[in-house]
């Protein structure tokens, strides 16, 4: 067997990002400044050099490479500059909490960053189960450090162990279902899989139980029900940077796993697990809006809230297999795409507003805290108030056009039950979203100190907020971006 070179450039972007999150771990060592400045910039420069890359080496067709382990698209190629935009502004609004907090004011928090950001790309870019594991695990052990940094915190060690034992229990359950789709087809590769499952050349009993572990694995990374037991007490205990970085760009990466795995590889098996995603999708959706009703914590309620979030992205998924015509299942599943882009924009927007009240060394993750903010900031209490009408949902925000496209989908696929229960528990949740504005703009604030802000983190505020609430008035260019991009990779 003739031996084939690789081709490097198509995943170059994960080279640089693997040499630089190295050079950065020894670089710091000798950086005296407790700032990190140094450190934070060249980590920032890191994440635009792999932009670069990614764009320079995108050509909107679909290339392998690694003996087809790796595949290089549109879908991933997009994914890959949302989640380097993303990662960037988590460091922005994270460097004045890390600052104020010795434990973090380190530079192995930007490198364990960096090596999570190359496990979501690997992640993104798998065309083969073990790369799946790899860049699923490399993500993991990257996020348990991140948690338990903060060793001096009990809910933060706490919350480090629950996420570790549990996420090690979801990757044996993810792997154990990887073992079983290769004893049923002989392969590791998810376009093999593909083919032999379409040519009937696979166990089909053995498949649907090595099926059942695989979306077990997958819910668990999701966070929906009832995988969900570890996402209200990691966000919660983790310290707010992590949990802004948990809560946002990995929701980009579980959806192109999701992707890989189940609609390139296993859609053949679309009628075994398009049962198994109602189910976790309904459950997720009462469980998640109905508990965050009870939470004080704004943490908590958040947790819940994406539980919520990601069951009503698995619509999108579930309806997309129906029917068997091509553009239905590219309007389904781009509009899944396009819900988890923009629910990753505004939990970004809400945890910087919790790590901008933040000061001091203190936690201001309770309502209690957000008690009169509009009387202490009118821009930033109306920021806020765009970030949770945006998750309610309520017209003309973003979050609106999201949950409607994802409707639109499920109705159109007749699941008009389903598109019901959908919209009442969407409404269960306007509850919780509203009652922090209504605290925000007419309960009187127990702090009447003015919010000091860098410049830098008033800015991006700002941004993220108008960006809210412009692609609510503009959402078509967004949309049309995710259907083309499935388009080019499907």
């Amino acid at each position: 067997m003739q031996f084939q070179m690789p081709d490097l450039r198509l995943a170059s972007a994960e080279i640089f990002m693997l040499l630089m999150a190295c050079l950065i771990l020894i670089l710091d060592l000798f950086v005296k400044d407790r700032k990190r400045t140094v450190t934070f910039v060249a980590t920032q420069l890191t994440l635009i050099g792999a932009a670069v890359a990614t764009f320079a080496t995108s050509s909107g067709e679909i290339a392998y490479t690694f003996s087809d382990m790796y595949v290089g698209d549109l879908m991933g190629d997009l994914l890959k500059l949302l989640l380097y935009l993303t990662v960037m502004v988590v460091l922005f609004y994270s460097r004045g909490y890390i600052l104020e907090r010795e434990q973090m004011a380190r530079g192995e928090y930007y490198s364990l960053v960096l090596f999570a950001t190359l496990g979501m790309m690997v992640m993104i870019s798998a065309n083969h189960l073990v790369t799946v594991y790899i860049g699923l695990e490399l993500l993991s052990l990257s996020l348990y450090a991140m948690v338990a940094m903060n060793r001096d915190s009990v809910p933060a060690t706490e919350a480090a162990m629950k996420f570790f034992v549990l996420g090690a229990l979801a990757s044996g359950l993810l792997l154990y279902g990887m073992s079983m789709i290769y004893g049923a087809t002989g392969t590791l590769e998810i376009t093999t899989i593909a083919e032999r499952l379409y040519m009937g050349q696979a166990d089909k009993a053995i498949l649907v139980f090595g099926l059942v572990f695989l979306v077990s694995g997958l819910a668990f990374k999701l966070g929906v029900v009832p995988f969900h037991m570890w996402i209200p007490d990691v966000y919660h205990g983790a310290p707010t940077a992590v949990t802004l970085f948990i809560a946002t760009a990995p929701k980009l990466a579980a959806f192109a796993m999701v992707i890989r795995l189940l609609v390139n590889g296993l859609i053949v098996l679309a009628q075994d697990w398009q049962t198994m995603l109602i189910l976790l999708s309904v459950l997720s959706m009462a469980i998640g809006n109905i508990a965050a009703i009870a939470q004080t914590n704004l943490k908590r309620m958040l947790a819940y809230s994406a539980i919520s979030h990601m069951g009503f992205m698995l619509l999108g998924m579930v309806t997309g297999v129906v029917g068997g015509d091509a553009r239905f299942a590219l309007n389904a599943y781009s509009s899944s795409m396009f819900y988890v882009i923009t629910y990753v924009l505004t939990s970004a927007g809400t945890f910087g507003m919790i790590l901008l009240l933040a000061q001091g060394g203190l936690e201001s993750d309770e309502l209690e805290d957000f008690k009169g903010l509009n009387k202490r900031s009118p821009w930033f209490a109306a920021v806020m108030m765009m970030m949770m009408f945006s998750m309610a949902g309520v017209p003309f925000f973003v979050g609106f056009f999201a949950k409607f496209s994802v409707l639109q989908a499920v109705v159109a696929a007749g699941y008009l039950w389903l598109a019901i229960v959908a919209v009442l528990f969407s409404l269960i949740g306007c509850f919780y979203y509203l009652r922090v504005v209504k605290i925000m703009y007419f309960d009187q604030p127990t702090n009447t100190a003015p919010i000091v802000a860098p410049m830098d983190m008033k800015i991006l505020m700002s941004a993220n907020g108008l960006a809210v609430a412009f692609l609510g008035l503009f959402p078509q260019a967004l949309m049309s971006l995710c259907a083309f991009s499935l388009l080019r990779s499907l």
